[in-house]
């Protein structure tokens, strides 16, 4: 549309607050904006003193402009941000947020059930939050159920069900985690009085809680019955140290959202801190882009109105670090000088810098948001540098990881175009290795690797790494010869501190340029290999896959074991022990059958 275009209708748009919308040719929304005055501030836009390059682009693409008036500033302020969230305009701050949050969710039906879930459906139920983090969800969760019983069975606990005793009580109601509503041991009004402390307890507000169990315990006192009061002060103590661990700043604060914001160019972040109870409860950072050149103050008050809204918050009291629109009735704008508000400013502050420099730090050594051609830059820089015969567009590397000298298993990462893959990662649990022997490990999981891309047919990477040195590249090759697939692709190995790089038959090792672009995708691809194996190791030993070597000796127990390794660290010092050194640990008798074990006697020849 041009300003001429535009003048001939000028005179039709309403002098009224509201929301326009700009459309484009598609009749596509490219811009949702909030005005006092709809004619003013549209008409701002096709004035040739204001608009900049980037405006300029926008008015550009407008074909179609619609209205809507509201009664007033903060009717549009409200329509605006919903507007935007609702059809995410390409010309309008983007905020670069599109994880799904876990809600906790009190289930609607009776004896409600409390889980965790990401999925917010209309079925009654109520659902509080959504939570940053789903690490904190659960803990709130075990920490609800240390201190509040509540049914985590799936029966249909209907009054008819109950009363016709369908259901008999589980371990849970034996160990004190529930009080039997399905035998009836427990009545609604009972449970729905748990369900009050828990509200409490998910909104961080413990005074109430801690209060009601103080007079419980009084009136299990008065009763004589000293077992059960015994009960509730220990989790009264537990609610105590849970308060103390939070980040309290002060109690007399009350509740508040802290916003900060660190502009770079154009894109922005904001930190969020919710406060309740003058407790920080939850604490967010997110990422924005901007396109029309808004200010701080701008990207400020939009990401203030859109968290609030993504995480709930009705607090009476904003505090930023400068003054910004937000006409919502009801709700303070603070700009604090000094004492426990400005103490709040700055912690979100710092976890803003903070945020911005990982960022920065993950940038650095992936190829994240890149260009094509910037990650086909790096990949023919590393191609030159090891003289590869292709480019790596395709990266697979390879590490061992080990427990205690014990229980091997291998990872694999792969990376595309200098982007992990993380479909494509692959865990080995080693199957025909006995004991530790990491060539005879890398063998097999090389071997089971590009077999299994033979017979399936799937292409091969242009560069593989064996993230261990000589030895592990050796029996890597092994399995390539033994495949036939030698020079189907590029082999090295890396040695584990020297960063060297070595190729096969090769005596001497490549050194990469220190901090070279391509140095640093190794590094990269190293990283993530060792965490991906690390990870992998830790979810198994969790899950009980792995059981002590020691403990499969025949009279040993896990006490023994431990002792052991307490002492020793690994399976492999204790191979090495002699059976002094073992029975000052756990004494002669059991010293002489680990010894046995590990060197049992030689065959006469």
């Amino acid at each position: 549309m041009t300003a001429g275009e535009f003048q001939s209708i000028a005179n039709t748009i309403p002098q009224h607050p509201g929301i326009y919308k700009y459309f484009d040719a598609k009749d596509e929304i490219i811009y949702v904006g909030k005005a006092k005055s709809l004619r003013k501030r549209v008409s701002s836009y096709f004035s040739k003193t204001f608009t900049t390059y980037k405006t300029h682009e926008l008015v550009q693409r407008i074909h179609r402009i619609e209205f809507t008036i509201v009664d007033s500033e903060q009717d549009a302020f409200l329509l605006e941000n919903s507007l935007i969230k609702q059809f995410q305009p390409r010309f309008n701050i983007n905020l670069k947020d599109d994880k799904t949050y876990p809600y906790i969710v009190i289930k609607r039906e009776p004896f409600p059930r409390i889980f965790l879930t990401r999925r917010k459906i209309n079925d009654g139920s109520e659902y509080l939050g959504p939570f940053t983090s789903v690490a904190k969800v659960r803990e709130l969760i075990d920490f609800i159920k240390q201190n509040v019983p509540m049914r985590t069975c799936k029966l249909n606990l209907s009054e008819s069900n109950i009363s016709k005793g369908k259901f008999k009580v589980c371990l849970e109601y034996h160990l004190g985690n529930c009080k039997g509503p399905c035998e009836a041991h427990q009545t609604p009004e009972d449970y729905n009085d748990g369900l009050v402390q828990i509200r409490n307890i998910l909104k961080g507000n413990l005074s109430p809680v801690i209060h009601h169990f103080k007079q419980e315990m009084k009136q299990y006192a008065v009763n004589l019955q000293f077992e059960k009061a015994e009960m509730i002060r220990k989790k009264i103590d537990h609610l105590e140290n849970y308060r103390a661990r939070s980040v309290v700043v002060s109690r007399q604060l009350g509740n508040m959202d802290v916003f900060s914001i660190l502009k770079d160019g154009d894109t922005a972040y904001v930190n969020f801190l919710m406060v309740q109870d003058g407790a920080i409860i939850q604490t967010h950072t997110t990422q924005l882009v901007t396109h029309l050149e808004e200010t701080e103050m701008e990207v400020l008050a939009f990401a203030v109105a859109q968290l609030r809204t993504t995480f709930n918050s009705s607090s009476p009291e904003i505090i930023v670090g400068f003054e910004i629109e937000y006409p919502q009735e009801g709700v303070t704008i603070s700009i604090p000088k000094g004492g426990d508000k400005k103490k709040l400013l700055e912690l979100s502050e710092k976890n803003v810098n903070y945020f911005k420099e990982e960022i920065k730090k993950k940038k650095m050594l992936q190829l994240e948001g890149k260009s094509d051609e910037e990650k086909r830059k790096v990949l023919y820089q590393l191609q030159n540098d090891l003289q590869l015969p292709a480019l790596p567009v395709q990266i697979e590397c390879f590490d061992n990881s080990n427990f205690q000298g014990s229980y091997p298993v291998s990872a694999m990462v792969s990376f595309k175009d200098g982007i992990a893959s993380k479909k494509d990662y692959r865990h080995f649990n080693v199957k025909t290795v006995a004991g530790i022997d990491d060539f005879a490990t890398m063998r097999e999981v090389v071997l089971r690797r590009y077999k299994r891309l033979t017979e399936e047919g799937q292409q091969f990477p242009q560069l593989v790494i064996i993230d261990g040195g000589k030895g592990q590249l050796s029996a890597a090759m092994d399995s390539l010869n033994a495949l036939g697939l030698a020079g189907r692709m590029t082999v090295v190995g890396l040695a584990k501190n020297e960063e060297e790089i070595f190729f096969p038959g090769d005596k001497e090792p490549v050194k990469l340029p220190y901090n070279s672009e391509s140095l640093r995708l190794i590094r990269r691809i190293r990283d993530e290999v060792h965490r991906f194996g690390i990870t992998f190791h830790r979810n198994q030993r969790s899950k009980g896959t792995f059981k002590n070597e020691l403990e499969g000796i025949q009279g040993v127990g896990k006490n023994t074991a431990d002792e052991l390794l307490k002492t020793f660290r690994s399976i492999a010092r204790i191979k090495e022990a002699d059976e002094t050194a073992l029975a000052a640990v756990i004494g002669n008798s059991k010293a002489r059958i680990i010894f046995a074990y590990f060197h049992p006697p030689t065959a006469p020849v």
